[in-house]
């Protein structure tokens, strides 16, 4: 098992798709899972730190589990089989309990507790991770905007400090 972080929740606008990101940093992988509208609520809401007024679904199982002095250790997603993550819950006392990887997620938020992801479904569904522009692409940018002005892009000249802009 991988340990991954929670990047967030975020719709694909074309595909009115909603998906959760998973990273693994170690491997510069990002896991995608799509998700529901509920799910993305509850998991986005945790990340927030958004208590409602009256405890939700996931909210719910929490404050059930602490109540009969259970805790979730960690959450696992554990598979991938036919496009479907599977997941399950670690309780401290050892136990297991089967969940969707949405709601593993979500609950894991709400106790804080480690998401780790098998390998395999790393491996067969991560997706590498751009790497940030270098510095020198951005001290270059940086150059850009230091000499450009509004007339630029009306003339269609290149800014810089023989073109007429700020910089000349």
């Amino acid at each position: 098992m991988v340990p991954v972080e929670v990047v967030g929740v975020r719709t694909h606008l074309a595909d009115d798709e909603i998906v959760v990101l998973l990273l693994d940093p170690d491997a510069a992988l990002i896991v995608p899972i799509l998700i529901g509208p509920a799910e993305a609520s509850a998991i986005a809401s945790a990340q927030a730190g958004i208590v409602p007024p009256r405890p939700m679904t996931h909210d719910l199982l929490r404050d059930a589990l602490l109540a009969v002095g259970a805790r979730v250790g960690h959450v696992e997603i554990t598979r991938l089989e036919d496009g479907v993550f599977h997941a399950a819950l670690v309780l401290t006392t050892g136990r297991r309990v089967d969940a969707r990887a949405s709601d593993a997620i979500a609950v894991a938020l709400r106790f804080a507790c480690p998401v780790l992801c098998s390998a395999e479904v790393v491996a067969l569904a991560g997706v590498e991770v751009r790497p940030a522009a270098d510095e020198d692409d951005l001290a270059e940018f940086r150059e850009f905007l230091d000499h450009v002005s509004a007339q630029d892009f009306e003339t269609g000249q290149e800014p810089g400090p023989d073109a007429g802009g700020r910089g000349g």
